[in-house]
This record gives C-alpha cells, sequence and structure tokens, in this order.
C-alpha cells in the first residue's frame, strides 16, 4: 500500500530515520537518569524498536523486522553513542529532534496500521496497533524508568495525533480508497496536528467536572 507512495530505499530510509530520532530520545532520557552506557543502549533500543517488535509479534511477523534487518538493530546504537558523547551538543537541537520525532510518529502510526491489516486484521485492530508502533517504544521507555508512561498522561497530545492518522488509514481501507493522496494525508496530518501540538502546548481533555482536591502529580 505504502509504495504507491514512496519506493522500497525511500521507505527503507524513513524508517531508519525514525528509529534514530526515536532511540536518540530514549538515550537522552537515559543520560537524564544517570544510566551507564549499557542503560543509554538499553533505553535507545527499546523506544525505537518497542513498537515495531509488538506490532510484529502480535500480527505473526517473525522473524520480526527489528532482527530480519541489521540497519534496523545496528542504528538505535549509533544513535546511542552519538548521546553518549555529545549529550550537550544534541540537547540544544531539542527542537529539530521533537520535529523529526512528530515525523517519525506520523509515519510509524501510518506504516503500523496498513502492515497490521496487510496481514488480515480488522480495521480496529489495524488502527490500534497502528498506535501502538507509534507510541509502544514510548510506553515501555517509562515503564523501564518508573515514570507514569507519556499515553497515559497525553501532555501536548502525543498519542492523539497518532490516532487520528491511525482511523484516516483505517476509513480509507474501509471506503476502498487507499492511495497515495490518501496515505500523504494520514502522514501530513498526524506530523502537523503533533507539531501545532508541541507549538500551543495542547492538551487532551481531563476529567469532566472533576472537583478532586488532590494535586496531580507530578
Amino acid at each position: 500500500m505504502l509504495h504507491d507512495l514512496f519506493s522500497p530505499e525511500v521507505q527503507h530510509a524513513l524508517d531508519l530515520a525514525g528509529i534514530f530520532v526515536f532511540a536518540t530520545s530514549g538515550a537522552l532520557l537515559a543520560v537524564r537518569k544517570n544510566f551507564d552506557i549499557f542503560g543509554i543502549a538499553v533505553l535507545a533500543l527499546v523506544t525505537a524498536l518497542g513498537g515495531g517488535l509488538f506490532r510484529d509479534l502480535v500480527i505473526g511477523a517473525v522473524p520480526p523486522a527489528a532482527f530480519g534487518e541489521l540497519s534496523f538493530f545496528v542504528t538505535p546504537l549509533v544513535a546511542a553513542g552519538c548521546v553518549f558523547f555529545l549529550h550537550p551538543e544534541v540537547q540544544r537541537i531539542n527542537r529539530a529532534i521533537n520535529v523529526f520525532d512528530a515525523a517519525g510518529l506520523a509515519l510509524f502510526t501510518v506504516t503500523g496500521t496498513t502492515k497490521a491489516y496487510e496481514y488480515g486484521l480488522g480495521l480496529t485492530a489495524s488502527a490500534a496497533l497502528g498506535l501502538a508502533t507509534a507510541v509502544g517504544g514510548g510506553v515501555l521507555r517509562d515503564v523501564i524508568v518508573n515514570e507514569v508512561p507519556s499515553l497515559l498522561r497525553d501532555r501536548e497530545m502525543y498519542a492523539v495525533p497518532a490516532v487520528v492518522g491511525a482511523a484516516i488509514v483505517a476509513v480509507s481501507i474501509a471506503f476502498d480508497s487507499l492511495n497515495a493522496l490518501t496515505t500523504a494525508l494520514a502522514i501530513v496530518t498526524t506530523f502537523v496536528l503533533r507539531l501545532l501540538a508541541m507549538h500551543f502546548h495542547w492538551q487532551a481533555p481531563r476529567a469532566w467536572n472533576r472537583r478532586s482536591s488532590v494535586a496531580e502529580e507530578q
């Protein structure tokens, strides 16, 4: 399905770019947590590959792409090495990294949804796995460092854009209209929503009419 929009070579390059950016964000969190080099590498790998690994295991695509393609495994290690030696410089370009992270979120959402559907899942399950592909690595990362997963505390709407993108893909499949145009629409919509959420600090709605005096946990 995505071959209508990207050649296999371009698709592979975009996958590696998304993996590198996600791995960088995981490695930076490991540095902030004062992990050693092994911990930095593990968190980079988990963040970059966790969502895709979960998706492939669910749909029965074994061995998962993370193990069948050497570059998918090496790229997070390269990102971890860059952060290990250059983390002050990497943190200075955090805004640029967030932009690439939004691009990775958009691409992984769409590729995850389409791949799940191609393996025989229904539309709802495919959209759910598209979301899992995009945010699953971040959930595992947060659990490992003993933090509330950002998926559950969706500050600046990280998961919501992915839900919208996956829904666009699912609806396009349902109407037999998934093509280069609708695929691009799903990717761009997810990407732009994420950028707007970061810029304007949008948040997903909280509990309606919440009157509890208990302060929100940080």
